[in-house]
């Protein structure tokens, strides 16, 4: 299938993208029609192509009886997140038809077969699925429960249209079905939204709930907040805070909570407008969405939380520079002829892309990318659609300047680069287990970057797997066992140094024996620049260090030294070793990336992998080895001086660039040689002091 090729631009509203709310709609009208396309029939439901059965449900290896539900819960996803796009549409145009199919008849009839009693694709109720697993577990959750949430949503959105038209009696039958799920256990994270607006779905309606479980779900999300608008989900800080908690907040506050909970109605739109304050710096000068956290596969729908926020009563949210964001995160995916698979978004970030999917996606999933589309909620006449679309702060920086946002809340920081137009994500608060290497790039990668997302480890005959991993460390202990960082701590930001520490290999059952690196790193204008020191509890070790994974369509590699000077006893300027790539990305831009390295580690190199890297089939990785053979000592060798940087027009690094150090001063502090601050004296005359000390006691997860 082509890709999303708009006909309704006007470059003088929307001079960025060219997008209006015409180009939206046409958008919608393409994800349906290439769904429906896909139909056995008018009266199929919506059940796509599979592209992997290895990772998605329904898990073939399952019993047969979880399997059942799996299914009925595929069909269900399937209606339920196509409905946001089928929703909006109907709304706009009640008669529309797609493909020769009524889309407000195919809703209404879809509808009716997931909540009806003996039909043969009625959903189950809460209770039905619970007998059928054959779990003792009391508090068990379905997949149903997301899905209904998704259901209510369209029905509100379509109110009038469909909703209204249906008699008492299939009402009442859609809302028999609704309860049973927002009364019944949920995950106690994120997913108490669904129930929430479930319950305030039913009440509006004229439905009795039970409010003390609403309070409940009430309560704890709102103590799941943790500053700057962001939300705790589970013991993550991902997507999920923004597109589930800042979405479903300011809705179930104009659904519910104004008339019966305007203290807590008040708090959700409190905590969307604090968000305002910075999340537009989570995405690229060209608006692109960074691939970071967990279910990256919904793509842009992070960028439904500008879209919620004129919801609240007083948003914060600029609507030109709201616009310009939802509009350019939808160009990067709908424009790429990668995006679709037999009509289907891919399960990947651009095409597909095992690596990044979970086990609790299927075929359907990506529909939740619909939710980028509750900006057609908002009428003509609203300033998101009215205003001129405008850059934010991007327009007001000058060439080279860099902008930084610092965000305790979630342990995150933003780097905001002019000189490339990228944005650079530090994560800073990430615990999984160690043997989820998937969770572990998912979340605790050194650098997440909006033009270079990241890559799998690498796949290259004669690499070993997972020895060499695209920005981050990976600790060879003596015995050859390879070890991760599946845990970070965030430390805070002092003087414009952002302190992190990652442990590798921690279970969470030990408190002893853990290989660590203390992270402390800045940006410069192209990227990062890192000081890091090892916390090594065993030696001898090695210690790989990767940069951003770089697509391989015809790269030329170039290696350059520094010479390397003494100046005094405390006082020197380590040798600098860069490796540059130069080559081209799948939009065909010009792209080179610069990995320097000083001091100890080995000379760096690139290697070749294939089918690691979400945005072209072959990609190389820059990396250089560290080698510490001494058990103990050596504090010259512990610190990691590293630089990463990347362009997007081209064009060469100068050699200041390139090689930034002027000097290096080390402080005996404590007596026992060069383990104290460091000074980096850099050749632009500014000077960044490197010091660990307290840092213990700032550590946060």
């Amino acid at each position: 299938m082509s890709r999303f090729e708009p006909k309704i631009l006007d470059f003088e509203r929307s001079p960025y993208t060219g997008y209006t709310r015409e180009t939206w709609v046409e958008a919608g009208k393409y994800i349906l029609e290439n769904m429906f396309r896909n139909l056995a029939s008018p009266d199929s439901p919506v059940v796509m192509p599979r592209q992997d059965t290895e990772v998605t449900y329904p898990h073939l290896s399952d019993p047969p009886e979880r399997q059942e539900i799996q299914r009925k819960a595929e069909v269900f996803e399937g209606l339920a997140r196509s409905f946001f796009f089928g929703s909006v549409l109907i709304h706009e145009e009640p008669e529309l038809v797609l493909q020769g199919i009524p889309v407000r008849d195919y809703y209404r009839a879809q509808i009716l077969h997931i909540v009806t009693p003996g039909d043969p694709l009625f959903a189950g109720f809460y209770e039905d699925n619970a007998r059928i697993s054959g779990s003792s577990d009391p508090f068990q959750a379905f997949q149903q429960t997301v899905e209904t949430c998704g259901l209510v949503i369209g029905l509100m959105n379509c109110e009038e249209e469909l909703w209204n038209r249906l008699s008492r009696a299939e009402q009442d039958r859609i809302a028999a079905f609704l309860s049973s799920y927002a009364h019944a256990p949920t995950v106690p994270q994120n997913w108490r939204m669904f129930n929430m607006l479930d319950l305030a779905f039913l009440e509006l309606h004229g439905y009795p709930i039970d409010e003390e479980v609403l309070a409940d779900h009430v309560q704890a999300t709102l103590n799941d907040s943790a500053g700057d608008g962001w939300y705790r989900d589970g013991h993550a800080f991902d997507y999920y805070s923004c597109w589930a908690f800042n979405v479903y907040g300011p809705i179930f506050a104009s659904w519910y909570g104004r008339r019966k909970m305007p203290s807590a109605a008040a708090r959700y739109e409190a905590i969307s407008n604090e968000l305002m304050k910075s999340y537009p710096a989570m995405f690229g000068e060209n608006a692109f969405v960074n691939m970071w956290g967990r279910s990256c596969i919904y793509r842009n729908a992070a960028t439904s939380p500008l879209d919620a926020n004129f919801v609240c009563g007083h948003p914060a949210a600029d609507p030109g520079f709201a616009r310009r964001i939802c509009s350019g995160a939808l160009k990067q995916f709908y424009e790429r002829e990668d995006f679709l698979y037999e009509g289907v978004p891919t399960l990947g970030f651009y095409g597909q892309f095992k690596p990044l999917v979970q086990g609790y996606s299927c075929a359907e999933s990506v529909y939740w990318m619909g939710k980028a589309f509750l900006c057609l909620t908002l009428p003509e006449d609203h300033p998101f659609w009215t205003a001129r679309e405008n850059n934010g702060f991007w327009e007001e920086m000058k060439e080279k300047e860099l902008r930084e946002t610092v965000l305790p809340g979630p342990g995150i920081v933003l780097s905001n680069h002019k000189a490339n137009g990228g944005t650079i994500l530090r994560s800073g608060k990430v615990l999984t287990n160690p043997s989820d290497l998937h969770g572990i790039r998912n979340y605790g990668k050194l650098c997440y970057h909006t033009d270079f997302p990241w890559e799998d480890a690498v796949h290259h005959p004669g690499t070993e797997a997972d020895a060499i991993e695209s920005q981050q460390y990976v600790i060879r202990e003596y015995d050859g066992t390879l070890l991760h960082a599946n845990a970070v701590f965030f430390a805070g930001v002092r003087e414009g140094i952002l302190y992190r520490r990652q442990i590798f290999d921690w279970k969470m059952t030990e408190t002893h024996w853990k290989q660590a690196v203390s992270l402390a790193d800045f940006p410069v204008p192209y990227g990062i620049f890192r000081a890091d020191r090892l916390k090594l509890c065993r030696r001898p070790v090695e210690i790989t260090l990767a940069g951003y994974g770089f697509p391989d369509q015809g790269t030329e590699i170039e290696k350059v030294c520094e010479e390397a000077a003494q100046s005094a006893e405390n006082r020197r300027k380590p040798a600098g070793k860069a490796l540059i790539l130069r080559g081209k990305n799948a939009e065909g831009r010009r792209i080179t990336q610069a990995f320097t390295v000083y001091g100890g580690f080995s000379d760096p190199e690139a290697v070749p992998s294939c089918g690691t890297n979400p945005d072209s089939p072959d990609s190389c990785v820059p990396y250089a080895v560290l080698k510490l053979e001494k058990q103990y000592g050596g504090a010259e060798e512990s610190l990691m001086l590293t630089q990463t940087l990347t362009r997007m027009d081209g064009e060469d690094f100068t050699e200041e660039e390139l090689f930034p150090l002027a000097a290096v001063e080390t402080e005996d502090r404590f007596g026992v040689g060069s383990y104290g601050r460091v000074r980096l004296i850099l050749k632009d005359g500014s000077v960044k002091t490197i010091d660990f000390d307290g840092m213990e006691g700032r550590l946060m997860l």
